[in-house]
């Protein structure tokens, strides 16, 4: 496994990636208007682009030069980060791979007080993977997306110092 900071030459493969990814895991939890709903929001290339400029920091996870999942961080004054995306393709789950990537990220961000994140609410697998990973729920929220849709999340949060 290997982590690469990502560029514009890379947001074709994060949308690909975001598509099969959201398709595969989150039609159960959420349903396939909600899903294509996000996806067109959130992953088209101009909203990806945005997104870089804004200051999303974006990084591939690749197995043998292969790009299998993406990161996105974004990094606030307080020295807290925000992981804002963490997808690995299903094929390459239960490998250890996000384990692996999490720390990594981590690692890239030393000065980092804390991590925080916001996830599903019925996404079990994920809350469970953070809870092993050392989060904590913060919060329950709703957050209001649009066309009727809300995102109901447990906000997390895993202190690093």
């Amino acid at each position: 496994m290997n982590i690469v900071e990502a560029t514009k030459a890379d947001i074709e493969s994060i949308k690909s990636l975001a598509y099969v990814i959201w398709h595969h895991h989150y039609i159960p939890i959420i349903g396939i208007d909600q899903v294509n709903y996000m996806l067109s929001k959130i992953y088209d290339i101009e909203s990806l682009k945005r997104q870089m400029i804004e200051g999303h920091k974006f990084y591939m996870i690749q197995d043998n030069a292969t790009d299998i999942g993406f990161i996105s961080i974004v990094y606030n004054e307080n020295d807290v980060l925000f992981l804002n995306k963490f997808y690995i393709d299903t094929t390459h789950q239960n490998k250890g791979i996000g384990g692996k990537a999490l720390v990594a990220i981590l690692k890239m961000f030393p000065e980092s007080k804390a991590m925080r994140l916001q996830v599903n609410r019925k996404n079990y697998k994920s809350i469970n993977f953070y809870f092993k990973m050392g989060f904590v729920i913060e919060e329950v929220a709703d957050f209001d997306i649009g066309d009727g849709y809300l995102m109901e999340d447990f906000v997390m949060v895993l202190t690093i110092r």
